[in-house]
């Protein structure tokens, strides 16, 4: 705030020297450029606890995500042994028959 305040009379001074037009304007505006950086930063401040518990929420959910999917991916991969066991039954046991009749 006391930076506010000197700028305020040196701006004043600034623009009473007619001469130095282009320095005036160059000096406001990276003035107000500040200030806006000071207020996007305080706004980013003040948000941070809320956007933090939102990043949270996203990152607990895609973990969430990828957990399911191993799961699925496991149970995918376990029933796909147990199909395997069972072809593998069907073909010893179509075998043996085949066996015995030939003898």
């Amino acid at each position: 705030m006391e930076m506010v305040q000197e700028l305020i009379p040196l701006a004043k001074e600034l623009m009473a020297q007619r001469h130095k037009g282009k320095l005036v304007k160059l000096y406001v505006l990276g003035s107000v450029l500040a200030l806006l950086g000071v207020v996007l930063g305080l706004m980013e401040t003040v948000c941070s606890p809320f956007t933090a518990a939102s990043r949270l929420r996203d990152e607990e959910a895609a973990v969430a995500e990828l957990q399911a999917a191993r799961e699925r991916q496991a149970l995918q991969k376990q029933a796909l042994q147990e199909k395997g066991k069972q072809h593998d039954g069907i073909l010893c046991g179509r075998a043996l028959s085949n066996r015995q009749h030939a003898s």
